[in-house]
Protein backbone atom coordinates (compact mmCIF):
# COMPACT_ATOMS: atom_id res chain seq x y z
CA UNK A 1 0.00 0.00 0.00
CA UNK A 2 1.58 3.42 -0.77
CA UNK A 3 2.36 5.84 1.41
CA UNK A 4 0.21 8.59 2.58
CA UNK A 5 2.73 11.13 3.35
CA UNK A 6 5.64 12.08 0.43
CA UNK A 7 7.55 15.17 0.87
CA UNK A 8 8.91 18.10 -1.25
CA UNK A 9 12.02 19.65 -1.09
CA UNK A 10 12.02 23.90 -1.72
CA UNK A 11 14.42 26.85 -2.11
CA UNK A 12 13.50 29.61 0.15
CA UNK A 13 11.99 31.39 -2.55
CA UNK A 14 9.52 28.44 -3.29
CA UNK A 15 8.68 28.17 0.30
CA UNK A 16 8.05 31.71 0.70
CA UNK A 17 5.54 31.34 -2.52
CA UNK A 18 3.98 28.14 -0.84
CA UNK A 19 3.56 30.41 2.17
CA UNK A 20 1.89 33.55 0.57
CA UNK A 21 0.08 32.10 -2.08
CA UNK A 22 -0.85 28.77 -0.59
CA UNK A 23 0.03 27.06 -3.65
CA UNK A 24 3.37 26.10 -5.51
CA UNK A 25 2.82 25.37 -9.20
CA UNK A 26 6.41 23.69 -9.45
CA UNK A 27 9.84 23.87 -10.07
CA UNK A 28 11.40 24.51 -12.87
CA UNK A 29 12.06 20.58 -13.36
CA UNK A 30 8.09 20.25 -12.57
CA UNK A 31 6.90 22.60 -14.97
CA UNK A 32 9.12 21.09 -17.18
CA UNK A 33 7.85 17.27 -16.49
CA UNK A 34 4.41 18.33 -16.45
CA UNK A 35 4.00 16.85 -12.45
CA UNK A 36 5.59 17.74 -9.01
CA UNK A 37 8.46 15.33 -7.81
CA UNK A 38 7.81 14.04 -4.33
CA UNK A 39 9.56 11.37 -2.81
CA UNK A 40 8.84 9.08 0.09
CA UNK A 41 10.52 8.95 3.72
CA UNK A 42 12.84 6.26 2.54
CA UNK A 43 13.37 7.76 -1.41
CA UNK A 44 14.20 11.53 0.25
CA UNK A 45 18.25 11.45 1.24
CA UNK A 46 18.56 10.27 -1.93
CA UNK A 47 17.11 12.54 -3.54
CA UNK A 48 18.09 15.69 -1.47
CA UNK A 49 21.64 14.05 -2.44
CA UNK A 50 21.20 13.72 -6.00
CA UNK A 51 19.57 16.79 -6.81
CA UNK A 52 19.97 19.33 -4.25
CA UNK A 53 23.82 18.66 -3.44
CA UNK A 54 25.69 21.72 -2.07
CA UNK A 55 22.51 23.60 -1.88
CA UNK A 56 21.91 25.79 1.28
CA UNK A 57 17.89 27.20 2.36
CA UNK A 58 16.27 24.28 1.10
CA UNK A 59 12.97 23.82 3.08
CA UNK A 60 11.02 20.29 3.50
CA UNK A 61 7.22 20.02 3.12
CA UNK A 62 5.37 16.85 4.11
CA UNK A 63 2.18 16.12 2.06
CA UNK A 64 -1.03 14.78 2.61
CA UNK A 65 -1.43 12.25 -0.43
CA UNK A 66 -4.73 11.29 0.60
CA UNK A 67 -6.06 14.65 0.50
CA UNK A 68 -4.54 15.06 -3.20
CA UNK A 69 -6.05 11.65 -3.85
CA UNK A 70 -6.23 10.91 -7.76
CA UNK A 71 -3.90 13.86 -8.93
CA UNK A 72 -0.93 11.65 -7.29
CA UNK A 73 0.11 8.91 -9.94
CA UNK A 74 2.77 6.40 -8.62
CA UNK A 75 5.24 5.77 -11.11
CA UNK A 76 8.36 4.43 -11.80
CA UNK A 77 11.46 6.19 -11.72
CA UNK A 78 15.07 5.87 -10.25
CA UNK A 79 16.45 2.54 -9.86
CA UNK A 80 12.83 0.93 -10.53
CA UNK A 81 11.04 2.75 -7.21
CA UNK A 82 8.06 4.13 -7.37
CA UNK A 83 7.58 7.85 -6.46
CA UNK A 84 4.54 10.21 -5.99
CA UNK A 85 4.04 12.40 -8.66
CA UNK A 86 1.19 15.23 -8.26
CA UNK A 87 -0.32 16.05 -11.72
CA UNK A 88 -2.86 18.70 -12.85
CA UNK A 89 -2.97 20.69 -10.05
CA UNK A 90 -0.26 23.22 -8.14
CA UNK A 91 0.84 22.10 -4.60
CA UNK A 92 -1.51 23.60 -1.94
CA UNK A 93 -0.32 24.85 1.05
CA UNK A 94 -3.84 23.13 2.46
CA UNK A 95 -2.44 19.75 1.93
CA UNK A 96 1.13 20.52 3.81
CA UNK A 97 0.82 18.43 7.31
CA UNK A 98 4.49 19.97 8.21
CA UNK A 99 6.94 22.00 6.92
CA UNK A 100 10.50 23.62 8.22
CA UNK A 101 14.41 24.03 7.26
CA UNK A 102 15.94 21.18 5.34
CA UNK A 103 18.05 19.35 7.84
CA UNK A 104 20.03 16.11 8.14
CA UNK A 105 20.35 13.72 11.45
CA UNK A 106 23.86 12.89 13.41
CA UNK A 107 23.43 9.67 10.09
CA UNK A 108 23.20 12.03 7.36
CA UNK A 109 19.61 11.57 6.68
CA UNK A 110 17.02 13.69 6.37
CA UNK A 111 15.14 15.05 9.74
CA UNK A 112 11.27 14.82 8.85
CA UNK A 113 9.50 18.04 9.79
CA UNK A 114 7.02 17.28 12.71
CA UNK A 115 3.50 18.85 12.76
CA UNK A 116 3.28 21.53 15.80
Amino acid sequence: MPEPIAYKVLTTEQMEMLEHESSFAGAPIDLADGYIHLSTAAQLTETVDKHFAGQDGLHLAAVDLDALGDAIRWEESRGGQLFPHLYGQPLSLETILAYGPLEREADGTIRLPVAG
